[in-house]
């Protein structure tokens, strides 16, 4: 069943499915990590329904273009009904492509990219294609990722991304191997002295070594929901 939520910024408003993939947090938390800079061009891989490239439009201004990369055909019509629903016809555009084979069109075409990938490995048996392939690494590796948003990207563009944390050391490098420099990380917790359960990355490409640490983000809005998203993680 198609419904319609309100993104609480501004009028805006996104489309989901209750049948498909529905956005978490993660998303909100990836969208508030980085500030656009003026007349940006920005991506948005493994768009989903839009939620990122949308509130990051949303929280943001001068942003020129927003370009939103979705695999499958049903999450990128909700993104196409997300977008006319707003009015952004003319800033956004959808692509139902794999981000492995993004055209050659967008090679070095954008400032920024965002990505909230699939990060879990295994434990999908059972589950419902549709879903799995949003949150398990079945049809873009992270390597696959990382070359993807390194060939996309502008010298001297920035990738941020979200992550689990007990992966943080194969993104770091990862991104370092491909040509984008780690430069700022934020480790994410449901609460004070909680083990920290996803990292916020951001990388640039052609940066010279530094990586700026922030404190700790205490999701607490979040922690409330992590047994209830545990649990749907599980039947999917």
């Amino acid at each position: 069943m198609l419904i319609e939520e309100p993104l609480l910024i501004g009028n805006y408003r996104i489309v989901q499915d209750t049948e498909l993939y529905r956005f978490t947090s993660d998303s909100v938390l990836l969208s508030r990590f980085l500030k656009a800079k003026a007349g940006e061009n920005v991506a948005d891989f493994c768009a989903g329904s839009g939620i990122v490239g949308l509130h990051f439009f949303a929280e943001n201004t001068g942003i020129r273009h927003v370009t939103l990369f979705e695999l499958q055909p049903e999450m990128a019509d909700l993104a196409r009904k997300t977008v006319a629903l707003n009015g952004l016809e003319e800033t956004f555009t959808v692509e139902n492509v794999a981000v492995q084979e993004i055209p050659k069109q967008y090679t070095e075409a954008f400032s920024l990219i965002l990505a909230n990938p699939p990060y879990e490995k295994g434990g999908f048996e059972n589950a419902d294609p549709k879903k799995a392939v949003c949150r398990k690494e079945l049809a873009l590796p992270l390597e696959e990722l990382v070359s993807a948003a390194a060939r996309c990207l502008k010298f001297g563009g920035r990738f941020a991304l979200v992550h689990r944390a007990d992966r943080l050391a194969e993104v770091l490098c990862t991104l370092h191997e491909r040509g984008l420099e780690p430069k700022k990380l934020q480790l994410v917790a449901g609460k004070e002295g909680a083990k920290p359960y996803l990292a916020l990355i951001a990388a640039k490409k052609g940066a010279k070594s530094g990586l700026e640490v922030l404190p700790t983000l205490f999701n607490t809005a979040a922690a409330g929901n992590m047994a209830a998203n545990a649990a749907e993680k599980e039947e999917v």
